[in-house]
């Protein structure tokens, strides 16, 4: 008898956490920021972004191919990337915003500082 008490305890945890994934607002692979809570040099980067630039880096707008897959999977071309000036470094440094969305028409933002090992989702 305890087994089978078990076995339905277990059942019920499983469904619970089925439930909380599917319907969960936001993945648990990342947080969200505002971007009143963002550094200075990424609210500039959003600022150029929605203006469509001029870009200071070459490689503003290209496709993020989402490799690490922490972001919500999407087909390729969905994704694209903007440098956010890191103060001292030599090069891009490792400061990031995604965008998600049709050119043009963003729908989601992204913030990574850590080079794509985590992403906080831009709250407007």
């Amino acid at each position: 008898m305890a087994g089978k008490s078990l076995k339905n305890w277990t059942f019920l945890l499983a469904a619970m956490l089925l439930v909380f994934n599917v319907f969960a607002k936001e993945p648990s692979l990342y947080g969200v920021i505002t971007v009143a809570d963002l550094p200075k040099e990424a609210r500039e980067t959003l600022a150029l972004i929605k203006q469509d630039g001029p870009f200071p880096y070459a490689k503003d707008g290209a496709v993020f191919g989402n490799y690490e897959r922490i972001l919500p999977k999407r087909k390729r071309g969905y994704y694209h990337e903007f440098t956010v000036k890191t103060p001292r470094s030599r090069n891009r440094g490792a400061r990031r915003i995604i965008v998600g969305g049709e050119p043009g028409t963003p729908q989601e933002y992204y913030y990574t500082d850590n080079h794509y090992a985590t992403f906080k989702r831009v709250k407007e």
